[in-house]
């Protein structure tokens, strides 16, 4: 499914890969990945997410927990595989750009892109609008970030963004970015001399509000399933 036309490399075929990292164990909310959220467990939400988005051309899904994968519903195919995460990378310490680093030395792709089971509400929609501003930007890296224009403040009280002697309306402070783990594009090339998926001179790519919740505590849980009613 590689696609020709206006790109990054005016007139070249790029080939993108997805890359969802899915452990078994979850600090913070006991089984999440595998919780059912509006009838589906919440992995089988982004891997069909993923497959409804036909720029993609492969989806490379790393588990712990592979056959409790295939048993709740996973289907491997000749686009999407499955791998079982090597014993290295295994435990809570292992951080993302580690998983990362150990996909990219087994595959090629023109372009990566990373995003989370727990993002439920991120849409095909908003992936190939990232992919769009990746392709035609001039960044060497993508993520996701949510825009705020509010006042904010270090744990000491000192105001990072604004003047609390000049109280100016929120809608006229510059704003600040939050990275709100929705999704991350970047290339071989750029992931490589950085180690990281966020690179030197990366794009900020906003995405929709709903669209930016990460589930990550029990409160979280709950209001996903407020929301997915």
């Amino acid at each position: 499914m590689q696609r020709c036309g206006a790109t990054r490399n005016q007139g070249a075929c790029l080939m993108i890969t997805a890359l969802l990292f899915i452990k078994a164990h979850s600090a913070r909310v006991a089984d999440k990945n595998f919780r059912m959220l509006g009838g589906r467990p919440l992995f089988c939400r982004m891997v069909q997410t993923l497959r409804s988005v036909e720029q993609i051309d492969r989806i490379v899904v790393n588990s712990d927990a592979g056959d409790r994968l295939l048993e709740m519903g996973l289907i491997p195919d000749e686009r999407l595989a499955l791998k079982q995460r090597t014993e290295s990378l295994l435990g809570d310490t292992v951080s993302a750009n580690q998983l990362i680093a150990h996909e990219l030395s087994e595959e090629d792709a023109d372009l990566f892109l990373m995003t989370h089971v727990t993002s439920p509400f991120l849409t095909a929609a908003t992936i190939q609008r990232a992919i769009a501003a990746f392709e035609t930007g001039q960044g060497d890296s993508l993520f996701g970030v949510t825009r705020l224009q509010t006042r904010l403040y270090s744990a000491d009280g000192t105001a990072i963004n604004h003047s609390p002697a000049e109280l100016i309306p929120t809608q006229d402070l510059a704003p600040v970015y939050e990275e709100n783990s929705s999704i991350y594009v970047f290339t071989k090339a750029g992931f490589e001399g950085t180690g990281s998926r966020i690179g030197k001179d990366p794009i900020l790519f906003e995405t929709p509000s709903l669209e930016s919740l990460d589930i990550d505590t029990e409160a979280d849980w709950s209001l996903a399933e407020r929301l997915d009613r």
